[in-house]
């Protein structure tokens, strides 16, 4: 959220409990997200930091060469302003959720993972990384206790997964549902089975604490509704 466009995030905000508000590099810009956090705030919704590549352009999601010390700053820029404008509104800043291409390389290459906990256990160990869950989660999480720092596992109910338990590129056909009653079996599937259905039919195991609905998606608000309606009936 705090992206700018999409779905209003005024609309979304009063039914979830997490938000990820972009911080400048990717999407949104000082003033978006201080109405962000105010709206988080109002509606006592959890504030993550979402920050990604300096890549407004591409929207965060094209592939950067950065070095784990120039991902190390570009991280603590964005998080530490985001934590600024959280100080403003007597809130706080709950967890870090890299985004797009930068979460996409935390999943693929330990150095740049390895540089995100670097920055995260400068910027305050005690601050969460959401990640997502992979097969392979117990190495992740044994890397970042080896630095301190807490892991949230999440989810994806709108993105097809692929048999290794990475998304679909989305620059392949199926790779983004377009249909809500595929986005709430997936969740529900998610919530009740820890289960996700693969693009070639198999069942994978997931662990979530979380489920992540993309804010940009057309699909979004009524996603998350009825996702509501799924936990609380």
């Amino acid at each position: 959220m705090g992206e700018g466009f999409g779905v209003a995030d005024k609309d979304i905000m009063p039914y979830i409990d997490m938000t990820n508000i972009a911080c400048g590099f990717h999407a949104g810009d000082p003033h978006i997200m201080d109405k962000t956090v105010a709206l988080a705030a109002e509606h006592n919704v959890m504030i993550g930091a979402h920050p990604g590549y300096p890549d407004l352009a591409g929207f965060g999601r094209r592939e950067l060469n950065f070095s784990p010390d120039e991902i190390i700053n570009l991280v603590l820029y964005q998080v530490g302003a985001l934590r600024a404008i959280c100080a403003r509104h007597n809130t706080r800043l709950s967890y870090i959720k890299p985004h797009g291409a930068l979460y996409n390389a935390i999943m693929l290459d330990v150095n740049v993972y390895k540089a995100i906990l670097k920055a995260i256990s400068i910027f305050d160990a005690k601050t969460p990384l959401m990640i997502m869950f992979m097969p392979n989660h117990r190495q992740y999480s044994d890397i970042a206790q080896s630095v301190g720092v807490k892991l949230l596992f999440e989810a994806f109910c709108d993105r097809m997964y692929t048999d290794s338990g990475h998304l679909q590129s989305r620059e392949e056909v199926g790779a983004i549902h377009n249909s809500l009653e595929l986005i709430c079996e997936q969740a529900q599937n998610i919530i009740f089975n820890q289960k996700v259905k693969t693009n070639s039919g198999k069942s994978l195991s997931i662990q979530a604490d979380t489920i992540c609905i993309h804010g940009d998606a057309e699909l979004a608000l009524s996603s998350v509704k009825n996702i509501r309606n799924l936990l609380t009936a």
